[in-house]
């Protein structure tokens, strides 16, 4: 079964955007087609992104959150791939952690470069929710 990691900006798009493609990731999940996780880290950087820019979205963000295992923020960024900015690198090693098939961003700035290249990430595939569920219609 695939795992599927959520970084902070996809979870702060399902909060704000309860109609859009992340909220019906987030009912495929519910509905068994794959498991959802995400890292404390990202669950804060959602909150506070979402508090201070839609703070009426927080209580949709606390639901959001209901479907979704936690993980722990994990010290460890060893193995991250070097042209990741610090700041993403606790995104990459807790996805690693919780041994994601998947890990889906909106941030293409960053990850750009690593979307679609498990060959660079340690054999998980980094994509869009758009490219995520793509990938599933194809399947």
């Amino acid at each position: 079964m695939k795992r599927v990691f959520l970084d902070a900006n996809v979870l702060f798009t399902a909060a704000h955007n309860p109609n859009g493609k992340t909220a019906f990731l987030i009912e495929l999940a519910v509905a068994g087609k794959f498991k959802l996780f995400t890292s404390t880290y990202a669950r804060e950087e959602a909150e506070r992104n979402i508090c201070a820019k839609y703070p009426g979205c927080a209580v949709g963000l606390e639901h959001t959150l209901e479907n979704i295992t936690i993980i722990p923020v994990t010290s460890q960024s060893a193995g991250c791939p070097e042209i990741l900015p610090a700041k993403d690198a606790p995104i990459f090693a807790a996805a690693v952690q919780c041994r994601s098939t998947h890990l889906l961003t909106g941030d293409t700035r960053h990850f750009g470069p690593l979307m679609n290249r498990p060959d660079l990430c340690k054999g998980m595939i980094v994509q869009t929710v758009a490219q995520f569920l793509d990938s599933l219609l194809q399947e």
